[in-house]
């Protein structure tokens, strides 16, 4: 009988333990009613990128030397360079430059690899046209610095999300009033 004692009390703890796991999921989902919305109207307003997002590369045709180290870092060997040899003074001129961003997994290996700081990563990420030949970018497109997300005025910016101590989420300052649908399972948020 004592082989039933003890697998009675067993149970009983397996039994509480799993209602204290369910009770904190349902707190959990209690608790999402109580926050406020997160959504970002983004066509009119943008989160600014971290300090060290990884957008469009940007790329300075005039001071690279050709070395190729960007082509060989690459995990996709995605950098093209076109280049000559200039005999008299035994450098490799650069002719032409160009990376597809269709393909690029914007892992930033070249631009932490190139000894001469020549590229850097942008705050730029809106990439997306209808014809992926348009994402080839040339040394001329890579040379155009991309108007900032903090600097353009006809949007407006929202800083990072903060977060606070006890794990809510604060909600989008402009939020005015939440109304709901007429069959009242749809919400609705008036900004």
């Amino acid at each position: 009988m004592l082989p039933a004692v003890t697998g009675f009390q067993d149970y009983g703890r397996r039994a509480i333990q799993a209602a204290r796991h369910i009770g904190q999921g349902f707190a959990v989902t209690l608790d999402h009613p109580n926050r406020l919305p997160m959504t970002i109207q983004y066509p009119y307003e943008k989160l600014i990128p971290s300090e060290r997002f990884r957008g469009r590369i940007h790329f300075e045709f005039d001071k690279c030397i050709a070395c190729e180290v960007c082509v060989r870092v690459c995990p996709i060997n995605l950098p093209v360079i076109d280049w000559k040899l200039v005999k008299n003074i035994r450098k490799k001129q650069l002719k032409s430059y160009s990376i597809d961003f269709g393909v690029c997994i914007f892992c930033g290996n070249c631009v932490e690899y190139c000894p001469t700081n020549r590229l850097s990563m942008t705050e730029e990420y809106e990439l997306s046209t209808h014809d992926r030949h348009e994402l080839n970018y040339d040394q001329m497109a890579l040379g155009r610095l991309p108007l900032s997300v903090s600097r353009d005025s006809a949007i407006q910016t929202v800083s990072n999300l903060s977060y606070l101590s006890g794990g809510v989420v604060e909600g989008h300052p402009s939020r005015r009033n939440v109304t709901y649908g007429t069959n009242g399972s749809s919400i609705r948020y008036k900004y």
